[in-house]
Formats: C-alpha cells, sequence, structure tokens
C-alpha cells in the first residue's frame, strides 16, 4: 500500500515508518520542516511538506495514497500558528489559556480530519487515527475494572476535549471511510523516552523529588511503541471501519511504583502529595497526575490478532536510558 502519514516523524511516526517500510508498504510522510524531511528519507520514506493547518498539503498527501494513518497534533505553543498563538494569550483571562489552547488544538485535528476523510469519501480505504485512553477517566473515579474498547470518553475527563474528536472520525465511517481509531496510554514507552512519564522525570529533576498523588493506588497503562506501531499497522490493513481499538499492553501500573522506580533511578527521594498541591508540583501534568485510567485491549487483541512483544514500562525504566 501507498501510506499517508501525517506526525510520521514523531516518536511513534518514526517506529510506524519503520514498521510499514518493514512490511513492504510505501510511506508518504507529512514534513514540517527540511530536518523532518531528512528523517523521513532516513527511514525509508517519501516526504510530503506541510503542516497539520495546511489542509491542502493534507489533501494531497491523502489522495495519492491508498490509506491514512493520522498521527500528527500540535503538542506545544510552537506548533500553533502565529496569530492564534497571539489570540492564545490576549484573548481571554489568564486562567483560561489551557482551555483556549485546548479548543485550538480540538479544532486543528478536527479541520485535519474532516480534509482527510473528505479526500478518501466513498473509497473504502482506511484511515486511522490516534486518541488517549485518558479521556474515559475523570477526576474522583476509580474503575472496578479496566475500561474497554466499548467505553466513551467521560465529560468530565481533562481529556475530554480532545476525545470529542472521536465523534468526528465516526461520522466519516457512515461516509465510505474505513475508519479506525486507536486509544493509547499516557505511557508510550521506548528508546528512552516515555510519554506522560518522561515529563515525571523532568519534573523529579527540577523538584529534587520524585512525587505522586495522595496514595498513589491511581493506574496508568503503558504500551512499548514497537508495540504500538504494529497495531497501527494491523488496523491499516484489516481494521475494521468504524472501530476503535486499545493499544495497551500492560492494563494498570500504580503511579507510585512508577514515581518509586524514578527515585531509585535519580536517587532522590519519593513522597505522598495531596490533591490539592499537585497542580503547583507537577504543573499541567497536575491535572492527569491522580487520574485512575486502568484500560484493557481483550478485543482489540482477538480483532487483529495483536499481541505486545516488548518490554514492560517499568522495566524499560529500569534499563536506565531515561536517565541519562
Amino acid at each position: 500500500m501507498r501510506v499517508f502519514v501525517t506526525g510520521a516523524s514523531g516518536f511513534i511516526g518514526t517506529a510506524l515508518v519503520k514498521e510499514l517500510v518493514k512490511e513492504g508498504h510505501h510511506v508518504i510522510g507529512l514534513a514540517r520542516s527540511p530536518q523532518s524531511a531528512e528523517r523521513l528519507r532516513r527511514v525509508g520514506a517519501e516526504p510530503h511538506a506541510g503542516t497539520l493547518t495546511d489542509l491542502t498539503s493534507l489533501r494531497s498527501g491523502a489522495e495519492k495514497s491508498d490509506g491514512v494513518v493520522h498521527l500528527a497534533y500540535m503538542h506545544a505553543l510552537s506548533q500553533i500558528p502565529l496569530r492564534q498563538r497571539l489570540g492564545l494569550f490576549v484573548g481571554g483571562r489568564p486562567a483560561r489559556i489551557v482551555s483556549r489552547f485546548v479548543r485550538i488544538t480540538t479544532q486543528a485535528d478536527r479541520a485535519a480530519i474532516d480534509a482527510l476523510g473528505e479526500t478518501l469519501r466513498d473509497s473504502t480505504r482506511p484511515l486511522v487515527t490516534a486518541f488517549g485512553t485518558l479521556g474515559l477517566a475523570a477526576p474522583g473515579k476509580h474503575w472496578r475494572a479496566p475500561a474497554n474498547e466499548k467505553d466513551a470518553p467521560d465529560p468530565r475527563s481533562p481529556g475530554f476535549g480532545r476525545a470529542q474528536v472521536e465523534q468526528t472520525v465516526a461520522t466519516w465511517a457512515e461516509r465510505g471511510v474505513r475508519t479506525s481509531i486507536i486509544r493509547l496510554p499516557p505511557t508510550v514507552h521506548g528508546y528512552g523516552r516515555a510519554g506522560f512519564v518522561s515529563e515525571l522525570i523532568r519534573i523529579a529533576r527540577k523538584r529534587k523529588l520524585s512525587a505522586y498523588s495522595v496514595d498513589g493506588a491511581n493506574r496508568w497503562p503503558a504500551v512499548h511503541v514497537e508495540d504500538a506501531a504494529r497495531l497501527f499497522r494491523l488496523a491499516l490493513e484489516s481494521g475494521q471501519a468504524g472501530t476503535t481499538y486499545h493499544g495497551v499492553a500492560e492494563e494498570g501500573i500504580a503511579l507510585k511504583g512508577i514515581a518509586e522506580t524514578i527515585a531509585r533511578a535519580l536517587h532522590l527521594p519519593c513522597q505522598s502529595l495531596p490533591t490539592e498541591s499537585c497542580g503547583s508540583h507537577f504543573g499541567w501534568l497536575g491535572a492527569f497526575v491522580g487520574l485512575d485510567n486502568p484500560a484493557e485491549a481483550a478485543l482489540t487483541r482477538a480483532a487483529l490478532d495483536w499481541g505486545p512483544t516488548q518490554v514492560g514500562l517499568l522495566a524499560d525504566l529500569e534499563q536506565g536510558t531515561f536517565f541519562g
């Protein structure tokens, strides 16, 4: 297949490009800079110049493909167009900057998906997108059993803004696009990176303390980036239209255990923090650090014959490449 991948030069995107090339697919990767284009060439992909907000480039990339994997997302202020970035700071109260940022990034994501979906409309070609399991979690919510693929995002979740875009993807399944949603844990790890856990490590270094919220019994799922990449490929090749999959290898790792592992590696104390102190200690991550987010992938494993094969999160952390 000729596969158009947005976010192709990112952490997950690079692993996916390698996986697709290894399996004989031709990858067309969205490149927002000459540096990104060169990185894509080095892993065997064809660069396609454009950005997440350049809808013309997204449409042209999708037009020349047999399928699309959409991984790109605005994770930083620098990725927002300058005019919108200025409006972010002068467009209302400072306390609402985070909500304005979420609104801008969500609108951009929805517009990109609509541009890709319109190009693939009535073709039965695949469109595979990425969202987060944290959209299922909410403050004060404790799961007796792990969330599964049929559970809907929780409106009380701090990640609900992005999770709402899942509905945008669902509409294209009704218009002749073979859509698949893959929900990823907050801890996609490998090669010295681990999603939100990398931010926990950075904060621990800065604060000279590895901390967790209250008793640290809340859980986060995890998956190795290579296992996640293989799942995206399988969904692209044989996923069913309108289906949600979970890219989950480990259903739930207690945050206290993660914090203790970080403390040992950095030779720092490990300490519980009350809920009201998490915002000042963790910054933007404070809204997420106390969430209970166990998730399972039984339906995904059965549907796509997928099973994780790589090392688990804590074992990966223990190898030390995250702390060099």
